[in-house]
């Protein structure tokens, strides 16, 4: 019941932070899997035939990766794999559009 009590005078962003860290290792292959597969397939798609979209694709995904492999905290991780998923996205509906 205390928990409760503690919990309610947290911000929002307190509580994330705190739920990351403790659920770090599912995450992890949350991360991982989203960001790797959504990179590898914009590559696939067309991002291969561009250097600009190549670099696009590979840099932030990379950073994601590097970050996890480094133990670094979450919120990094989330900002990075955030990003890195949706410069991805963009890039799967463009070349599937084009």
């Amino acid at each position: 019941m205390d928990n409760i009590k503690e919990q309610g005078l947290e911000s929002a962003e307190v509580i994330f932070a705190k739920n990351t860290e403790f659920n770090r290792f599912g995450l992890i292959c949350a991360v991982i899997l989203v960001v790797g597969c959504s990179g590898g397939l914009a590559v696939g798609l067309g991002g291969v035939q561009y250097v600009g979209t190549l670099i696009a694709a590979v840099i932030p995904t990379m950073i994601t990766l590097s970050l996890l492999l480094a133990v670094a905290p979450m919120k990094y991780i989330m900002a990075s794999g955030l990003t890195a998923t949706i410069i991805n996205f963009i890039m799967i509906a463009y070349f599937l559009i084009a």
